[in-house]
């Protein structure tokens, strides 16, 4: 694609015609007059395939004709011979700057940059020679060297929207995001379809940190068939960061609808847009995108860490709501499990703490027919494996509020160490999988609770 960009922008540039040998001017004439000449000129390279004059002819007439094998084959027999001294009459700069754009029409890099080059030593200032031993040195990365011959071709055409446009790209390429806007801004001001460097004038206006100017120029970009799908994905990143997220799923939404899309973006957006629903704790809408992208590729990123981890979590809400769900619907929740955890028993809430939303401790009163005690629950939010310093903590703070028993609930597991420590002391520890059979029947106990009052 970048080569052909090049070739578009080079025929725009280079547009200027060419005098061929013994070819003169009007329709059939002309046609004629070439004809015999390039004639005329294969005869003296039967007899001498070195022969200068009739390689130049033939060289020329073939470029004309945009016949850039038998050019560049014509012209680099030329250079071969001018190699060792000028031949009156044929200009060494000419046919070294036209076995390079022969060779550029015919995609051979290796071949255009040797002709510029050679061209560039008999002539430093020909803005044709820099402006496309610039775009060459651009397509390998070397942007240094771009800049400076493309500034040396500027000097030549100052408002080239091309050389403006890859000055600012090569810039750009380089973290100078500031420089470069000034030359993209130009680039566009002159050749206002150019895309690319409107979605690249976005990423510098996002680099200096200028967001609502590059979200502004995403947005618009968004539709786009060919820079539609990055522009949403960026404009969706920078709404995540900034915790627009209703923002951010309509541009990965966007993105998403686009037919002509690379593989590596898609696959970009859709987890993008997973991780904003899992936020969102909507895991009902992540699933079914991190599903597709481990069907595509069951390596990327951490999907399948991910898809471990919310599959359950999908096919139970109450066990979501424990681990990722807001303070409040933990607490809820939490509130619903003391009342409806001893069949029977009448249950009166008397203090509710929560720990920088990493458990909760609900101190309750409970009566039944046989005993009535004040009992301490703690609900432990994390996944993994709880040590003995919590259950100490926990086991204080039991003794503080004089409470008869501690019962401590994780979704996770608890360590060897801390199930020792609870052995002589009157707490009991909840695992997952109590815990799970817990909040599969949680709901259905509290309606049950609820109808009995009525």
């Amino acid at each position: 694609m970048a080569i052909a960009i090049i070739i578009a922008i080079f025929v725009l540039v280079s547009g200027r015609t060419r005098n061929i040998s013994g070819v003169s001017g009007g329709g059939g004439k002309k046609f004629r007059d070439k004809s015999g000449a390039l004639k005329n000129a294969n005869k003296r390279l039967a007899q001498n395939p070195r022969d200068p004059e009739a390689l130049k002819t033939v060289a020329d007439i073939y470029f004309e004709e945009e016949s850039w094998d038998e050019a560049m084959r014509a012209y680099e027999t030329l250079n071969d011979i001018l190699a060792f001294g000028q031949v009156a009459g044929i200009d060494s700069f000419t046919v070294s700057l036209n076995y390079a754009l022969a060779a550029m029409k015919l995609h051979l890099t290796e071949q255009a940059y040797k002709g510029f080059t050679s061209a560039r030593r008999y002539n430093a200032d020909s803005f044709e020679v820099n402006y496309n031993l610039g775009i060459l040195e651009f397509e390998h990365k070397n942007y240094e060297k771009a800049i400076q011959l493309l500034q040396v071709a500027r000097k030549q055409d100052p408002e080239s929207p091309a050389v403006l446009r890859y000055l600012g790209h090569a810039l750009f390429r380089l973290k100078k995001p500031k420089e470069a806007m000034s030359f993209i801004r130009k680039a566009i001001d002159l050749a206002p379809d150019d895309k690319e460097s409107l979605y690249t004038l976005a990423e510098c206006y996002h680099e200096a940190n200028q967001v609502d100017q590059a979200l502004r120029i995403f947005s618009h970009l968004r539709p786009d068939p060919i820079m539609g799908p990055n522009a949403c994905l960026i404009s969706g990143m920078i709404h995540t960061e900034t915790r627009q997220d209703d923002l951010a799923i309509q541009d990965f939404e966007i993105g998403l609808k686009h037919q002509s899309i690379k593989p590596d973006t898609l696959a970009e957006i859709r987890y993008r847009l997973a991780q904003v629903y899992i936020k969102r704790n909507e895991i009902g809408k992540a699933m079914p995108l991190l599903k597709v992208l481990q069907a595509e590729n069951s390596s990327y990123k951490d999907v399948n860490l991910l898809i471990g981890k919310y599959q359950e979590l999908n096919a139970n809400r109450n066990l979501q709501i424990f681990l990722i769900a807001p303070s409040a619907d933990f607490v809820a929740l939490c509130r619903k499990i003391v009342m409806t955890y001893f069949p029977k028993a009448k249950v009166k809430i008397s203090n509710i703490s929560v720990n920088k939303n990493e458990w909760a401790d609900i101190l309750a009163e409970i009566d039944t027919s046989k005993w009535s005690e004040l009992i301490m629950f703690r609900f432990i939010r994390t996944q993994g494996s709880i040590g003995e310093l919590i259950v100490r903590d926990f086991h204080a703070h039991i003794k503080e509020v004089k409470a008869g028993k501690g019962i401590c609930v994780t979704v996770g597991s608890f360590s060897e160490e801390a199930k020792r420590y609870t052995e002589a002391r009157l707490i009991d520890l909840i695992e997952k999988e109590r815990l799970s059979a817990i909040l599969n029947s949680v709901d259905a106990k509290a309606a049950a609770i609820t109808a009995a009052k009525k």
